[in-house]
């Protein structure tokens, strides 16, 4: 359990071949309702990805567990070992080759954090080769929603040019880290204050957080291309 409602989980092709992906992609785990109707849900890859993936290694994702949902009551009864049907990868919220920016700025809130945790080699990468700079705003509302905070917080200690703000909108630890905010994440935009000339904007979660943070993006001057962004719908 990364959290209390979130459970993180490790799979393996059935065939031991790899499933390679682009960090920021989903796959997609089908399965049946009660009833008997074929339904699917996605999940983007939190894997922290640097190579191609070998033969036999695991791919990772980070499921939300909803009272009386289908897809819950799905993970909540897997063993190791048990079997699920997928398909995938897919989705475009990638970082891009073409990138000239100076710096990064993603923003998450929720589960909306794993493609940045699978991202953390390229942005490792991009840092070195042409000095970007990169500031990552997770939003949750305790300390204990933080997911993969750890990795966040060694990658910040590990890479200068990296800044790891996590904003929580209903409790501060007892001694939070000085880049910690209390608030939500669009509250924190104008502290790092968007730089059309300069930026390019990531947005993963929920989807009323991402609409507001295009359209203070927006006013602050950038443009659709320099706003890439994927919202999580909850299924009923």
């Amino acid at each position: 359990m990364l959290a209390p409602s979130i459970g993180h989980y490790q799979f393996v092709r059935d065939d031991g071949q790899p499933l390679d992906f682009l960090p920021g992609q989903f796959i997609q785990i089908h399965f049946d309702y009660a009833d008997g109707t074929p339904t699917k849900r996605s999940y983007s890859l939190a894997t922290i990805h640097d190579r191609t993936l070998g033969p036999g290694e695991a791919v990772e994702i980070a499921v939300s567990f909803v009272p009386g949902g289908a897809a819950t009551a799905l993970f909540e009864g897997m063993d190791l070992g048990d079997h699920v049907s997928g398909s995938g990868p897919f989705g475009r919220f990638c970082l891009q080759p073409g990138d000239h920016n100076a710096r990064y700025l993603l923003i998450a809130t929720g589960t909306g954090v794993t493609p940045y945790r699978s991202m953390l080699p390229q942005l490792h990468a991009a840092m070195v080769e042409r000095g970007v700079e990169v500031v990552l705003l997770q939003g949750a509302r305790t300390p204990e929603e933080l997911l993969y905070s750890d990795d966040f917080y060694a990658f910040a200690a590990a890479n200068p040019g990296f800044r790891y703000m996590p904003c929580l909108s209903r409790e501060l630890p007892e001694n939070p880290h000085p880049d910690v905010r209390k608030g939500y994440v669009q509250q924190q935009l104008a502290e790092i204050a968007p730089d059309p000339a300069r930026d390019i904007a990531y947005l993963c979660g929920n989807p009323d957080m991402v609409d507001t943070c295009v359209e203070a993006l927006k006013q602050a001057g950038l443009t659709m291309p320099q706003i890439r962004r994927e919202k999580y719908v909850s299924s009923k």
